[in-house]
């Protein structure tokens, strides 16, 4: 990596090791004759500066061994920050000096080998007869220490060791225009720095990696490895954000009036640069107006599978029952529940977790068994799946449907043993179909008939807690081509972003889909009088027993979804292996039936007369919703939902061209289009300014624009010598960023509020240079003994606007007299 702002090169390297090669010997390599030109590569190289071999400071020694993963230049204040992963050093642009050392929570650096990690091992009881004879509570017990003992053991060693540091790793940083530094976190976390390396503030408004940083203006853009892009202003607060891509977006950068971002698989993509603003309003109602015109409608076939296969494995005749029922379907959802349990499995599964790992050989088997099913390959592709102990989700899509499904993410929320075992609790995944959110999320709650408020509280806390992130067998769409896009910020139901605070992702999607063994049961009724009921098919009485349907009346769960009528038997408890409705448990316990398994949904509608548009963009019906009484596989039967869902989209090229066609026609958008765009009228307070002997003079720029803000910044356009005859000769830029040694400008760079004034203190410096050979210090010598000119330019830009006017100051140094 290298960094070179009209002045030295850096670049930084593996083992924190730092280069500079010096501008004097680049330009004295430049001046050669053509006889001399065959060792102008020799003269820089041997003027190459090893900064980690000049270094005598206790205490940095072993910090600067880390690799250096990214430079930045402080134009403002000659400063250089190199970055590792963890760690930053500033070093002074002239001087070349080390002034500071620091990690990512800003404190001075004084790193220690961490002792390495000597692992855990879970012991499981012997299954003696002696112990087999104890009380179950005892079994119990033991069962939940050795889970938590476990699951506690991995969380310590995460929080401590190496993967502690994963989420705090620095990977993007930039330079705003008020002079601060932001760097973006592989945990999603912003920080901002002033310009001597202290940490000010904080934030976090994503809770995937940042990928990029750009800042421009009064904005700083940030790209997400989700495809996400935010932007905030210079405080911190969030202006708005978008799903850009749908995959990592790598790089972001600012040209002719938009910001264009980079995805890793290719696609670009440009955005208006005064978006969010008071052009969006406008813009958003005029096009509302021709929305028939961009507004294409698509329609999905979807199967909703939930069963609970009670530990054991299903034939491949009972899985055709299931899901053979898949004529049309571009979309099928399966979710399981108790695919393995125990102990054992349960502590295995705390541990994978705590450390970003899940599924087993028996939830692979279940997914291959699954996908040769639906002739996986040939016909459905496995776009995501994920296992929490004994639940399971996947998804597959139809070939023909695949391109317009991508961004697959995925979420356990564990609610057994103190919301911290899968035991009990959910797992979900999240899609994009068409530019629309689907959610689906699996669920076993509480069991037992009396624990209703607990079934209640399981699916409240899933509700609010679902986090997704980035499943590990992501599919993605096809990636994105070039275009050039003016976005628009989306409702809360499309845009992928992280919610406002309090707010669950889950409430973000257009489509939710609940399915799994929710575990409600029929209350006030006898074992013998329901199957009474059961075998007279009188569906309608038990449904008034039914407690999921009592409390989701009363507003106490499942707020705002709906379920299609039920016409299938209770799917709950069956003896295995035993055909008919004769299979209902008639063991001692005699467990009475109940439709513990259930598929509830909630779309875009906020009435059932809704109609599919933009603005209502998913609309769902229910085709079948059925049991298969036929599988005898399970104590549960497995149950099917089939969906017909209307998906709104928006046909992007003619949504572009109608944009189009609005930005030239309208004259109210048009001027405010061209004030947003306006350069602030300034002025500078000279343009010529002779300096001598450490003279100090000060330059105001002075912004009459009594609207928006100012934003300058200075660099150095020409240096000259003045010869004995009275004749300059030019040279190209030089010195630190542009500005010869002997000069210091401060600040270069800053913000100019309407009707105020900036001071810039040009200053005449004593400065002796070196000149390196080998990495050894040479002769010195002052830059500034001959006569010397050098031309400044103001460079001066509005809030939104990538040219610049230019006021060009002549600075004069005299030398000594």
């Amino acid at each position: 990596m290298y960094l070179f702002k009209s002045g030295d090169l850096w670049s930084g390297s593996e083992g924190g090791v730092i280069r500079i090669w010096p501008w004097e010997s680049m330009e004295k390599s430049l001046s050669l004759t053509s006889e001399e030109r065959h060792m102008a590569t020799l003269l820089v190289e041997r003027s190459c500066i090893d900064l980690q071999s000049q270094l005598s400071v206790n205490g940095f020694s072993n910090i600067l061994t880390s690799d250096v993963k990214y430079l930045l230049a402080d134009n403002s204040r000659a400063k250089v920050w190199s970055a590792g992963y963890l760690s930053f050093a500033l070093w002074d642009a002239r001087t070349r000096e080390l002034l500071r050392v620091f990690n990512t929570d800003g404190q001075i650096e004084n790193r220690v080998d961490s002792s390495s990690f000597q692992g855990f091992s879970i012991e499981y009881a012997s299954n003696s007869k002696k112990e087999k004879m104890q009380g179950s509570f005892g079994f119990f017990q033991r069962s939940c220490n050795a889970i938590m003992g476990a699951a506690d053991a991995v969380r310590r060693f995460a929080a401590t060791g190496a993967f502690g540091d994963d989420n705090r790793r620095t990977e993007a940083l930039v330079l705003t225009i008020d002079g601060m530094i932001w760097t973006g976190c592989t945990s999603g976390l912003l920080v901002q720095w002033d310009g001597n390396g202290n940490r000010i503030q904080e934030f976090q408004y994503h809770p995937f990696a940042v990928q990029c940083l750009c800042s421009f203006g009064p904005r700083v853009w940030v790209g997400y490895a989700s495809g996400t892009v935010q932007i905030l202003d210079l405080g911190g607060n969030k202006l708005g954000g978008w799903v850009a891509h749908s995959g990592p977006v790598i790089e972001i950068t600012v040209g002719a009036g938009y910001v264009f971002t980079l995805a890793n698989h290719g696609g670009i993509r440009g955005w208006n640069i005064t978006s969010p603003g008071p052009l969006d309003s406008i813009l958003g109602s005029e096009l509302s107006g021709k929305e028939f015109l961009y507004t294409r409608m698509e329609n999905v076939k979807m199967l909703s599978g939930t069963w609970n296969v009670g530990q054991g494995k299903a034939s491949h005749d009972s899985l055709i029952s299931w899901l053979g029922s898949r004529k049309d379907v571009g979309i099928v959802v399966v979710g399981l529940q108790e695919v393995e349990m125990g102990a054992g499995v349960l502590a295995l599964s705390a541990a994978k977790e705590t450390v970003g790992l899940e599924g087993s050989t028996v939830g692979q088997w279940w997914l291959d068994m699954i996908g040769k099913t639906l002739d996986e390959g040939s016909t459905f592709e496995r776009v995501g799946s994920r296992q929490l102990a004994g639940l399971l989700i996947s998804v597959w899509v139809r070939n023909s449907l695949r391109a317009h499904v991508g961004d697959v993410d995925a979420a356990a929320v564990p609610c057994g043993f103190g919301r911290a075992i899968g035991n009990k609790g959910a797992v979900g995944l999240r899609l994009r179909v068409y530019d629309r959110i689907f959610c689906f999320v699996n669920c076993h709650f509480a069991a037992h008939l009396e624990a209703v408020n607990q079934r209640n509280a399981d699916f409240d806390h899933v509700y609010r807690t679902m986090k997704f992130c980035r499943s590990t067998n992501v599919f993605n769409a096809a990636a994105v081509g070039s275009a050039a896009a003016v976005q628009m910020l989306r409702g809360t139901n499309v845009t992928g972003e992280q919610p406002a605070e309090g707010m669950p992702e889950l409430s973000e999607a257009d489509l939710v889909i609940f399915l799994g063994d929710f575990n409600y049961r029929l209350d006030g009724i006898a074992y013998d009088e329901a199957r009474d009921i059961i075998s007279q098919r009188c569906f309608d009485r038990l449904r008034e027993r039914d407690q999921l349907l009592r409390e989701m009346e009363a507003g106490n769960v499942f707020q705002g979804m709906r379920e299609a009528v039920i016409t299938f038997p209770p799917t709950y408890k069956f003896e295995r292996h035993k055909a008919g409705l004769a299979g209902y448990d008639s063991a001692e316990k005699k467990r009475i039936p109940a439709w513990c398994d259930r598929v509830l949904y909630r779309d875009s509608r906020s009435t059932l007369l809704s109609g599919c548009s933009l603005a209502c963009p998913v609309v769902s019906s229910i085709a079948r919703y059925e049991a298969c009484m036929d599988v005898i596989d399970s104590d549960h039967k497995p149950v099917r939902c089939i969906f017909n869902v209307d998906i709104a989209r928006a046909d992007d090229s003619i949504r572009r061209q109608e944009l189009g066609e609005i930005l030239g026609s309208n004259e109210k958008i048009r001027y405010m289009h061209e004030e947003l765009h306006k350069i602030p009228e300034t002025i500078v307070s000279s343009n010529n300014i002779i300096l001598q002997n450490q003279d100090t003079s000060i330059l105001r720029i002075t912004n009459k624009y009594g609207k928006n803000d100012a934003f300058f910044e200075i660099i150095c356009e020409r240096l000259s010598f003045i010869m004995g005859d009275g004749q300059a000769s030019d040279h190209h830029p030089r010195g630190s960023f542009g500005f010869p040694r002997w000069l210091q400008v401060t600040p270069a760079a800053g913000i100019i509020r309407p009707n105020h004034i900036a001071e810039v203190s040009v200053h005449h410096n004593e400065f002796q240079t070196k000149e390196f050979v080998d990495g050894v210090p040479q002769d010195c010598w002052c830059e500034h003994n001959r006569d010397t000119e050098i031309i400044l330019v103001v460079k001066v830009r509005g809030s939104y606007t990538t040219e610049a006017r230019n006021h060009r100051v002549c600075v004069r140094s005299l030398p000594h007299g």
